[in-house]
């Protein structure tokens, strides 16, 4: 689906932009693409606030994505000083972008095109999905400004990569491109850049389409995983089964099966 198929509405000055297609998918834009969509308070506000909005409007899906050159580059340090109290609140803000998209309850799709930095890159961490340009780059570069993460990347990263790998990423800082993080297990799929906005519709749509219940009580189940203990991953998906046979729509989903 194109931009221009969308209705968006600007939220927060237009620094993020939202908008929710007929299929329920919440499409999140970062929207400072004349600074690359460099994180400031502005953004970090619109995006918090969008995803409460989409879980409000029952949206199926989210997909976040950056307009214009990039994804998003990072904290804008030419805009904000990130020290004392501001330095708390932006932290505070990006933790509870993280905290938004893990909580959402259907799959968070991130589609990645150019930078994808520092928190720009946490975002990508935090979703369900990611789906990335082949020409997009990634990299965390806080300890080289004398910064550190602060997205819950460091519990995040380390399940994805192991904590050697994610060590190289965050301490050395060094920028990988899109086919490194897939084959470090980071990314989804990778597709040729014009082909990222169709290819995100098409899973975004996929996704919107299936029984609502098994989408939420199996990411549920995906995030509780590396704190439970075997037993209680088996039981957890038990219980999960019973919860989601129960429901409407898997009635639904299964009437539709059948008749295919």
């Amino acid at each position: 689906m194109s931009d221009s198929a969308l209705d968006f509405e600007a939220v927060e000055e237009e620094a993020v932009l939202y908008a929710l297609d007929g299929s329920g998918v919440a499409w999140i834009s970062l929207n400072r693409p004349h600074r690359l969509n460099a994180i400031n308070s502005s953004l970090i506000e619109g995006l918090v606030s969008s995803l409460a909005r989409a879980r409000t409007d029952g949206a199926l899906v989210v997909v976040v994505k950056g307009e214009g050159r990039a994804f998003c580059s990072g904290h804008d340090l030419q805009e904000d000083e990130l020290s004392g109290p501001e330095a708390e609140r932006i932290a505070h803000g990006l933790q509870e972008v993280t905290r938004q998209m893990q909580a959402f309850p259907g799959p968070v799709v991130a589609a990645v095109q150019g930078y994808a930095l520092g928190g720009g890159f946490e975002f990508a961490l935090a979703s369900d999905l990611v789906l990335a340009a082949r020409s997009a780059k990634f990299g965390f570069p806080e300890v080289a400004v004398g910064l550190t993460v602060t997205g819950g990347v460091t519990k995040l990263l380390p399940q994805l990569v192991g904590p050697m790998r994610a060590k190289r990423l965050l301490l050395i800082g060094a920028m990988i491109d899109a086919e490194e993080a897939h084959s470090l297990g980071m990314l989804s799929f990778v597709c040729e850049p014009d082909e990222l906005g169709e290819r995100t519709a098409t899973i975004a749509k996929q996704l919107a389409s299936k029984p609502r219940s098994s989408l939420a009580l199996t990411k549920r189940a995906i995030d509780a995983a590396p704190d439970n203990f075997l037993e209680e991953q088996l039981d957890l998906e038990v219980e999960h089964l019973l919860m989601a046979s129960r429901s409407s729509d898997a009635s639904l989903a299964r009437d539709r099966f059948q008749e295919r």
